[in-house]
């Protein structure tokens, strides 16, 4: 199966099925020498446990990562970085009545299309579940960015018409939140919506925001391997992503080029500054040091246990109910996801971007060689 392997220098590849034995990924291109354990990986995963609130999948799994290689006595060590994570509350049979059946809003039809076979136990492949190896991997990026001083948060900025305001927003009321929305108000508002949505037995969707801080000046390709084409290419790649901008985004078709140029200043320290920031930190594919800002709009959950229309295997239509257990909304599970994969991308182009220029190159190995004297 092609696409299960993301990166250039930074390189993971991700394995497991919703409703197989377990998931994981293996992280080659990792730095010898950072101090990595178990328990640094698991505080991203039980961010995006499920059962953890009434709107996320009362499906409970511990999601306790194991490392397998890569790590010796605390520190990594180079080579590849083996993690997995078991499944332990499968309940298979909740779909066994939709095994013929093209699910509408779901990959069943497509992944058949493709491949003449599917798992149709939870999405197999396709399902959600499978972010924990992104996640896993994701958190060791995050180690990496934070040595560099680079920071990155992510939250729900939208669910369906309830959007934070800019003004209200606090990143401490994030994990206050059981939506992660960093503005109280407006979260109570969505879950007032969100409940009466359940009710009704629907879903919604939403919109998730990330901000990397601290991102230096100078960080991707001109051409194919832009830093924004590698941001919104990894957020797009997470199954219920089905848009995303950076910056001003859409808002940039209505404006002018005066409007929305951002104008330069030499700083006090004499760094190169923005009075504003509609670049969202990013100028011709490479960052140019402002927070890079970059919004991903989820689609509402697929699985609703209303009755819909829709066809089987055997090219007849009919009537289908979905069972089982799913996330009524997916925004505030997914907020660590978006970290990651905006993670993946920072540090893999933070990576190439070391081959850049000659005279860094000399520098980094005129540095090590003094220190062998």
């Amino acid at each position: 199966m092609a696409g299960s392997v993301l990166g250039e220098v930074f390189r993971i590849s991700t394995w497991g099925e919703s409703h197989g034995p377990g998931l994981g990924v293996v992280v080659d291109g990792c730095p010898a020498g950072i101090s990595l354990a178990e328990e640094d990986i698991q505080f991203f995963l039980d961010r995006r446990k499920p059962g953890e609130t009434k709107y996320s999948t009362p499906r409970r799994e511990g999601d306790r990562v194991k490392i397998l290689s890569g790590v010796f006595e605390g520190r990594t060590t180079g080579t590849p970085i083996s993690l997995v994570v078991e499944n332990t509350s499968q309940k298979s049979k909740d779909y066994s009545e939709i095994k013929d059946c093209y699910r509408p809003g779901h990959a069943d039809y497509t992944f058949d299309a493709k491949y003449g076979f599917r798992d149709y136990r939870g999405g197999g492949r396709s399902s959600g579940r499978e972010t924990i190896g992104r996640v896993a991997a994701g958190a060791i990026a995050m180690k990496i960015l934070d040595l560099l001083g680079i920071r990155i948060r992510a939250y729900t900025k939208q669910i369906g018409p309830f959007v934070c305001r800019r003004e209200f927003m606090d990143e401490g009321n994030i994990e206050k939140s059981p939506l992660r929305m960093p503005d109280l108000e407006v979260s109570a508002q969505a879950e007032e919506y969100l409940a009466k949505k359940m009710e009704e037995m629907d879903s919604v969707g939403g919109v998730v925001e990330c901000v990397v801080s601290g991102m230096p000046a100078g960080i991707g390709e001109p051409v194919f391997g832009k830093l924004d084409a590698a941001l919104a290419g990894n957020l797009f790649s997470i199954g219920a992503v089905k848009g995303v901008e950076i910056g001003a985004g859409f808002e940039v078709a209505q404006m002018t080029g005066s409007q929305n140029n951002d104008s330069f200043y030499m700083a006090a320290d004499g760094s190169v500054k923005k009075y504003t920031n509609r670049a969202g930190g990013i100028l011709g594919g490479i960052s140019d040091g402002d927070d890079i800002v970059i919004r991903a709009a989820f689609k509402p959950t697929p699985s609703i246990f209303q009755k819909q229309n829709t066809v089987n295997c055997r090219g007849e239509d009919i009537e289908i109910q979905i069972k089982g257990r799913h996330d009524p909304v997916i925004m505030p599970r997914a907020v660590v996801v978006v970290e990651a994969m905006t993670a993946l991308a920072a540090v893999d182009k933070l990576f190439v971007g070391m081959t850049s220029r000659m005279d860094l190159i000399q520098d980094f190995y005129r540095r090590r060689d003094c220190k062998k004297e």
